[in-house]
């Protein structure tokens, strides 16, 4: 019982740890991209260097993932194929310990979870997608240069670390009943 306390306790620990990596991958790469002052113009085409941004926002969604596949990973091998290892081994009740059990709020985290990661992933994306050389006359889209707006790379953050958090069996209302 001890020994699955601490497997649980590590696996958790280790989740927050890759959720937290995400969150500040995404805060450095807030201050490493592209500025106004990178555009370099030439007529009607444009340049983006380049920058530092690209590799933190890329590792910053490997984090993202990495967190939210633990985490239902998780999730789904404690709530919804674990057994009850304290109830007696008779047919009803080891047939009944296979049912998930959910509450409705339980849902409804999880459900907020995947929304939340959804978005954040999208913007860290795009943002890194943007992040990356924009060369005269390519540009990001339709030729044009794009900068990523100040503060998305915080907020993509926030969003992955309250994805996790919601999902999260501590954090949320996951328990047997």
């Amino acid at each position: 019982m001890e020994r699955n306390r601490l497997d649980i306790a590590l696996i958790l620990t280790f989740v927050i740890l890759i959720a937290l990596l995400s969150f500040a991958l995404c805060i450095a790469a807030e201050f490493k991209k592209s500025k106004k002052k990178d555009i370099r113009l030439d007529g009607r085409l444009c340049y983006i260097p380049k920058s530092d941004a690209y590799g933190l926002g890329i590792s910053a969604l490997v984090c993202l993932f990495a967190a939210q596949i633990l985490t239902n990973f998780f999730i789904c091998k404690k709530f919804w194929f674990g057994r009850d290892r304290n109830s007696s081994s008779t047919i009803s009740s080891s047939s009944s310990s296979c049912k998930p059990r959910f509450s409705g709020i339980s849902i409804l985290l999880l459900s907020v979870s995947w929304i939340s990661f959804v978005i954040s992933a999208i913007l860290v994306s795009a943002a890194t997608s943007m992040s990356q050389s924009q060369p005269f006359g390519d540009g990001w889209l339709d030729g044009e240069c794009y900068i990523v707006k100040d503060g998305v790379y915080i907020g993509s953050g926030i969003l992955a670390l309250f994805a996790v958090g919601e999902g999260h069996p501590g954090g949320g209302d996951m328990r047997k009943q």
